[in-house]
């Protein structure tokens, strides 16, 4: 699985029309994109995919977010995908980002930050079942 990791061009990215230069930067990095969809979250399906986060008092508005308007989550394949898209995004907030990452290049804020990327293996496995399920992946991508 190290080899896999989740990308998600988040509300932002979609309503700025980003999305094919998102992933041209993500191609271009030497990943290879392995699934892709287009959904709109709900509050329950964006609370369950960022359930590591209730407790914390920025979950309300990271709901609101997620949920205004559709996302597009994207399976990534790489050698060392997890680490290498971790740096190809970089830091959460732009301010903080290093010169020619997707967030410096794109990011408008610390909240509305254009992309997620997985944090570990492990996660990247949840992540991904939580948008794609065995079959689909099967069946529509082949993996």
């Amino acid at each position: 699985m190290n080899n896999r990791t989740l990308a998600i061009l988040k509300p932002d990215c979609v309503r700025k029309n980003l999305i094919g230069e998102v992933l041209t930067k993500i191609t271009s990095a030497g990943f290879t994109i392995k699934a892709i969809k287009m959904v709109r979250l709900n509050k329950d399906s964006a609370g369950g995919f960022y359930e590591i986060h209730r407790d914390k008092p920025f979950f309300g508005s990271l709901l609101d977010y997620m949920t205004s308007g559709p996302c597009i989550p994207v399976v990534l394949e790489k050698e060392n995908a997890v680490n290498d898209f971790r740096t190809l995004i970089g830091a959460t907030d732009p301010a903080k980002a290093a010169d020619g990452t997707i967030r410096k290049l794109f990011a408008d804020s610390i909240t509305q930050n254009i992309i997620h990327g997985s944090d570990s293996d492990e996660n990247a496995a949840i992540e991904i079942s939580h948008f794609f399920s065995r079959k689909e992946l099967l069946e529509n991508y082949g993996l």
